[in-house]
C-alpha cells in the first residue's frame, strides 16, 4: 500500500505544477511570481494621458475625445461636398476670426447637449454645427419671415413639433425642447429622402419643394441628387456653408482658425421648480446674473417662472447644486412678485393698469402691449402679486395662455347719401376726412358734385371701446393689488394704424 500512497503524492504534485503557466520575460526572474494571480500587473502602473488610446491588432479604439471638438470630429458621417460653394464660403468664415470667434464661443453653453443627443440617436455630428448657418448659435435670433431661435423653426412649424408658444414662453428659444423639435424634424426628413443633404435641403426649403425638384428631375431624366436640382440660392448655399464650416472645424490650422476650448462634459444642469418663482430670485439663488440665466432659459418672456408650464429650468453645472441648496433654506417670503389675470372682457390698457395696480406705461411693457390697442377678453396678463397670496397659476392658464389685441380705432365702410348741392369737399368737411380720400372711394375727382340722393362710400374711424362689445366693469385681478374703481377712457388716436395679419406660415422654408 505505501506505493500507493507514494503515487497519489506525484500525481498531486504533478497537478499543482500545472495550475500555472510558464513564465517568460523580465517578471519570469521574480521569486515571488508564484504567489500572485495571473491578472495583476507586475510592472509599475502609469497613468493614462487624456486623449490616449489603445491600438492593437483587431482592437477598438476605446480613447476618450480630449475635447468636444475632437468629439464631434469622430462622429462626421455625411459625405463631404468638394465644390467651389465651398471654398468661397470657407473663404468667408476665414476671414472673418472675430465673428468666428464670438460664434463659437456662444455655441459652447449648447453644443454639449446636442452632440449627446445626436449621438443617442446615431445621426451625423456634423449637424451639432448647423445652428451656427441657421442663427450663428443665437437662441434669441428672429428673422424677418418670423423663424426663431437657434434652430429657427417658423411658428407652424414649431406647434407642429409641440414648441409652445404662449404669452409666458417660446419653447422655439428652448435648448432642450427647441433642439428635440430640430432633430426629430431632421430624421423626419432623411426618412423621407434617405440622403442628408436633401434633407437639409428640404430644412431649408421645406420638403414639398424639395420633393417637387426631384420629381421635376425625374421626369426630365435627370439625377436628383443635392447638387443637381434646381433651388434658389439660398438653399444652393446652405449645405455648402455647413461643409465650410464642417472643414474648419475638422483642419481649424489650415485656416488659420482659433477655435474656442469646450471640455467634453456638461455645460448646465436641469433643476426643478416646484412653485412659482421670480427669475431674478432663481439667479440670486444660483449665484449668477440674470443675463447669464437668461442665456440658458432664453424661452422665458416674463419676470417671474410659472411652475406649472415650466417644472424645469437650466442653470451652469456649479451653479445648479448652489441653487437646491438655497431654496431648501430659503424662508424669506414669498417666492414670485407676479400672477396672471385672465381679462373678463375687452377693455383699454388704462382701464386694465387701474385695476392691477401699475401704471400704464408698466403694464405695456411687461405685456407687450403696442400703442393704439385695447386688451382682449381672454388675454392672460401678467400682474403684481397680492401681498400674502401663496396661489400659483393654474397650468391651463400656465401652458395655454395668450394675449390677444384689438385697435382701440377701427375703420368701418359706411353709405351716406347726397344732399343737395353737395360736393366732394363739402362731404369731407363734414364727416371729417380728407377730400382726395372721398374722391378715391367713389372714383371721382375732388371737384366733382354729388346729384341728390347719390349714395356716396366711406370708410369712417370709430372708437373701438369696452362698451360697444357689451363689456361689463368686471372685478379687479385676483391676487392684483386694489385701486380706485374708476376708468379713464384713452386718449382718441388721430388716425387709425394699418393692421394687417400675416397668413400662419405653413413652411419652415418661407423664412
Amino acid at each position: 500500500m505505501k506505493w500507493l500512497h507514494l503515487l497519489a503524492l506525484a500525481s498531486l504534485l504533478w497537478l499543482a505544477g500545472c495550475a500555472h503557466a510558464p513564465d517568460s520575460g523580465p517578471a519570469a526572474a521574480d521569486s515571488d511570481t508564484s504567489a500572485r494571480s495571473p491578472d495583476v500587473p507586475t510592472q509599475p502602473l502609469s497613468t493614462i494621458a487624456a486623449g490616449g488610446s489603445a491600438h492593437g491588432s483587431g482592437v477598438a479604439v476605446v480613447s476618450v475625445p480630449a475635447d468636444l471638438w475632437e468629439r464631434i470630429r469622430r462622429g462626421f458621417a455625411m459625405p463631404d461636398l468638394g465644390s467651389e460653394l465651398v471654398r468661397g464660403q470657407e473663404q468667408w468664415y476665414a476671414t472673418r476670426p472675430d465673428y468666428m470667434q464670438r460664434m463659437t464661443e456662444r455655441s459652447s453653453k449648447y453644443l454639449f447637449h446636442i452632440v449627446e443627443e445626436l449621438e443617442l440617436r446615431g445621426m451625423p455630428t456634423e449637424l451639432a454645427l448647423l445652428p451656427y448657418i441657421e442663427s450663428a448659435f443665437n437662441p434669441q435670433a428672429v428673422s424677418s419671415a418670423k423663424a426663431a431661435g437657434m434652430w429657427q423653426f417658423m411658428p407652424a412649424t414649431g406647434s407642429y413639433f409641440d414648441l409652445k408658444q404662449n404669452a409666458f414662453r417660446d419653447d422655439r428659444r428652448d435648448v432642450l425642447a427647441s433642439t428635440r423639435a430640430a432633430l426629430d424634424y431632421l430624421q423626419k426628413l432623411h426618412g423621407m429622402f434617405g440622403d442628408w443633404h436633401l434633407a437639409l435641403a428640404a430644412y431649408n426649403w421645406g420638403e414639398g419643394n424639395v420633393a417637387r425638384a426631384i420629381a421635376r428631375n425625374e421626369k426630365a431624366g435627370l439625377a436628383t441628387g443635392y447638387e443637381d436640382i434646381t433651388m434658389p440660392n439660398e438653399t444652393r448655399l446652405y449645405v455648402p456653408k455647413l461643409q465650410a464650416v464642417k472643414n474648419i472645424v475638422a483642419h481649424p490650422e489650415r485656416f488659420q482658425a482659433a477655435l474656442p476650448a469646450i471640455g467634453n462634459h456638461p455645460y448646465f444642469d436641469t433643476v426643478d421648480i416646484a412653485r412659482d418663482i421670480d427669475v431674478a430670485l432663481v439667479a440670486r439663488m444660483a449665484g449668477i446674473s440674470e443675463a447669464d440665466f437668461r442665456e440658458l432659459n432664453p424661452s422665458l418672456h416674463r419676470p417671474v417662472i410659472l411652475a406649472a408650464g415650466v417644472p424645469q429650468v437650466l442653470l451652469p453645472w456649479e451653479s445648479a447644486q448652489s441653487f437646491r441648496r438655497n431654496m431648501l433654506n430659503y424662508h424669506e417670503g414669498r417666492l414670485a412678485s407676479w400672477t396672471v389675470w385672465t381679462v373678463p372682457s375687452n377693455m383699454t390698457v388704462s382701464a386694465a393698469a387701474q385695476r392691477s395696480g401699475m401704471s400704464e406705461a408698466e403694464l405695456r411693457s411687461l405685456n407687450g402691449i403696442p400703442p393704439r390697442m385695447m386688451i382682449k377678453a381672454g388675454s392672460a396678463l401678467m400682474v403684481p402679486r397680492a401681498a400674502g397670496s401663496g396661489k400659483d397659476v393654474p397650468g391651463s392658464v400656465a401652458d395655454n395662455g395668450q394675449m390677444a389685441f384689438t385697435p382701440e380705432i377701427v375703420v368701418r365702410r359706411s353709405t351716406v347719401r347726397a344732399g343737395r348741392h353737395d360736393t366732394v369737399a363739402s362731404i369731407a368737411r363734414r364727416y371729417k376726412v380728407k377730400a382726395s380720400d372721398v374722391a378715391d372711394w367713389n372714383d371721382l375727382k375732388t371737384s366733382s358734385h354729388f346729384k341728390p340722393g347719390e349714395s356716396i362710400v366711406l370708410y369712417l374711424t370709430t372708437r373701438n371701446t369696452p362698451a360697444a362689445h357689451g363689456a361689463s366693469p368686471g372685478k379687479r385681478p385676483a391676487g392684483a393689488r386694489k385701486t380706485a374703481s374708476t376708468v379713464k377712457r384713452a386718449g382718441q388716436a388721430k388716425s387709425p394704424p394699418a393692421h394687417k395679419k400675416a397668413a400662419p406660415a405653413k413652411k419652415r422654408a418661407s423664412r
